[in-house]
């Protein structure tokens, strides 16, 4: 049996969306989300093996390592939507976004780190188009992403040369957490305008990229950080 890819958020846009690139292309991978009807109906459409964890909860990789021991590459494709004005932004908004974005994949990583290691393995992270260009409003979640960032540079350079570890940088994407801001068919077409390729962003789009930089396809790329977005963070 090959090692595992491990997609962290397997039911979001992106995530299933990588998960079906790479089943497609022959990968063995093993889903991990906090919703069981939804993440097991995934598996059982690929035929692969699933956990349900929410990375929220303390201890949460211990259930995953109970299920699977060696693995090739982890796909962090966790994230959220968190937007309000700086007057109304409270200490628990950060530290719920930064548990969620930063602090689980750390954990997601360290406990993986030897399986990693001894198979030459990959780590994808995912940041925002927001952590580099400005938005109002983005204050809580441009500051978790950054730290990604961050936190992707850093663990390259002590890595390798062993583990790679790379980030895509995606623009809004049309996904379950987009929804509240996509159902107003008026907000949705102004947000796509914005963007030089005039529309929103697919989970194939980001998903493409995460599959190149997780198999031995990239096998000479570490410490990028790479935009999914349209030309909006260079163009617009």
């Amino acid at each position: 049996m090959s090692e595992k890819y491990l997609i962290f958020g397997a039911t979001g846009s992106i995530g299933s969306s990588l998960a079906e690139q790479l089943k497609n292309s022959g990968n063995d991978i093993h889903l991990i989300a906090r919703n069981e009807s939804e993440v097991s109906s995934i598996a059982e459409k690929l035929g692969c093996t699933f956990t349900v964890a929410d990375v929220l909860e303390e201890s949460f990789i211990e259930k995953v390592k109970a299920d699977v021991a060696e693995i090739k590459g982890i796909a962090y494709c966790v994230g959220s939507i968190d937007l309000k004005p700086l007057r109304m932004v409270t200490e628990q908004d950060f530290n719920k976004c930064m548990k969620l974005n930063l602090y689980s994949a750390v954990e997601a990583i360290k406990g993986y780190q030897e399986s990693l290691k001894k198979n030459k393995g990959s780590i994808v992270l995912f940041s925002t188009v927001a952590a580099q260009r400005g938005f109002t409003n983005h204050a809580i979640i441009a500051s978790a992403k950054a730290a990604v960032e961050g936190l992707t540079v850093s663990l390259a350079a002590e890595f390798a040369p062993n583990i790679r570890v790379n980030c895509v940088a995606p623009s809004l994407t049309k996904s379950k957490i987009a929804e509240p801001m996509l159902k107003n068919t008026t907000i949705a077409e102004g947000i796509a305008k914005a963007h030089p390729l005039k529309r929103l962003g697919e989970g194939k789009d980001s998903a493409a990229l995460a599959k190149f930089l997780i198999t031995e396809d990239s096998s000479w790329v570490t410490g990028q950080i790479i935009a999914v977005d349209g030309g909006r963070s260079k163009l617009s």
